[in-house]
């Protein structure tokens, strides 16, 4: 998930993965089909981490459950993803007939019209009422659809039910809004013991973090017309409130480096952890006595929280109808039969899913569920990745306290701007 905000730049390595990851018959030319007739597709997915598994299995069991249609399912390391589909996408390689992209490339590739409108499919072929209406906002570019939605994955709020119970506060009664929320941080912090109640990331997933307070300040990243907010009085507000935890409030270390405050927590020294669905297996694995809830509210205004999805999006080059109308067949599977994804601990955005009472009896993933109503994805712009490097480097000064946050703040607008101009 780190490197999924960034489009990896291009790399000879690549060539190498493509040719392992690619299969013998995965042109886009014409229909692939198998010696009985078993239409073939190919699907990629950056999917190397810990929920690989929970796809493939979804893949398996489609392909055991009929004949027509038989899914090549390709894991491509996270790290050299989209430098791999960049590549066949240009037509420099063979490539995937279908492709799991995230919401904050698909502006980026869709005006590059190396992805499919979607348009014609959805509604004829896939059902837009299957999927929750905030899932198609990370799907759609100038109202027109480029992806069929998977999850949706917000940044989520962890903490330690052990410490709070230590501290007298309730385990079952996470923070809501910003009062509990200090009042949790400053009952948990024990410095002289190296505790705390939050540490607070200098880097990563400031990504998610920084933006979802800003949305909750009420206000924006980049306007639809590209003016570049970043630092509006909201951004400023927001920024500073981390700030504070560290150098006012006191309940956060100082220099927190690259997976320093997931150490902490990890280590039953910080109370509470911000981070996203993924982390669930390890925090599983690791044994802890951990809650998970929504995001507090920790902005002024209203509840808001940062979050990027998953996608299906089927490159321009696949012109074949048989092979499209195997897709969508594939597609819908998925929609009506996603909860092993949901096991991985993510939240699938089918209402299929996240309804079933099965779903509703997960400990994570409902929580997951709840912040889709008022989730906000990236702004609408190319190349969010680039964009946003001066913003997180101006986050990442002021946490070091090395800057004041309306100069760094100041300085990351203009860069940004003069990027996107």
């Amino acid at each position: 998930m780190k490197k999924s905000l960034l489009t990896v730049a291009s790399g000879l390595a690549v060539a190498s993965v493509l040719a392992a990851c690619s299969g013998d018959d995965t042109s886009n030319e014409g229909s692939s089909e198998g010696s009985s007739g078993t239409q073939e597709i190919t699907f990629w997915a950056p999917f190397s981490g810990a929920d690989g598994p929970n796809m493939e299995q979804i893949v398996n069991e489609f392909n055991d459950s009929q004949d027509e249609v038989s899914v090549d399912f390709q894991i491509v390391p996270q790290s050299e993803y989209y430098t791999t589909l960049d590549l066949s996408l240009s037509g420099q390689q063979e490539g995937a007939d279908v492709m799991i992209m995230h919401g904050d490339q698909i502006m980026t590739y869709a005006n590059q019209n190396i992805i499919k409108n979607l348009d014609d499919i959805v509604g004829d072929q896939i059902d837009r009422e299957n999927y929750h209406p905030t899932a198609w906002e990370g799907a759609e570019v100038d109202g027109s659809i480029y992806g069929v939605p998977l999850d949706i994955h917000p940044l989520m709020f962890y903490y330690n039910k052990d410490l709070f119970e230590a501290a007298g506060l309730d385990p079952e009664a996470p923070p809501t809004n910003r009062e509990e929320f200090l009042e949790a941080a400053i009952a948990t912090t024990n410095a002289d013991e190296g505790q705390y109640g939050f540490a607070v990331p200098t880097l990563w997933p400031q990504q998610f973090i920084f933006p979802s307070i800003v949305y909750q300040n009420g206000g924006e990243l980049i306007t639809d017309d590209g003016e570049v907010q970043y630092d509006s009085p909201e951004a400023v507000e927001a920024l500073e409130f981390l700030h504070s935890l560290i150098y006012e409030h006191e309940v956060s270390p100082a220099d927190i480096q690259q997976d320093g405050e997931l150490t902490l927590f990890l280590q039953g020294n910080s109370a509470m952890h911000m981070n996203g669905p993924w982390m669930m297996n390890q925090f599983e694995e690791s044994g802890m006595n951990y809650g998970v809830a929504p995001v507090p509210q920790l902005g002024t205004e209203q509840q808001a929280v940062f979050a990027n999805s998953h996608n299906f999006v089927i490159p321009e080059t696949v012109q074949d109808d048989a092979k499209i109308e195997a897709i969508t067949t594939f597609l819908n599977y998925v929609d009506e039969n996603g909860m092993a994804w949901a096991e991985s601990g993510q939240a699938p955005a089918s209402k299929a899913v996240y309804e079933s009472d099965e779903f509703n009896e997960m400990k994570q993933q409902p929580e997951v569920a709840k912040q889709f109503e008022y989730v906000q994805f990236s702004p609408n712009v190319e190349n969010w990745g680039p964009v946003s490097d001066p913003l997180f480097s101006a986050v990442n000064e002021v946490l070091l306290n090395q800057r004041d946050a309306q100069e760094a703040l100041e300085q990351a607008a203009q860069d940004a701007q003069s990027s996107l101009q």
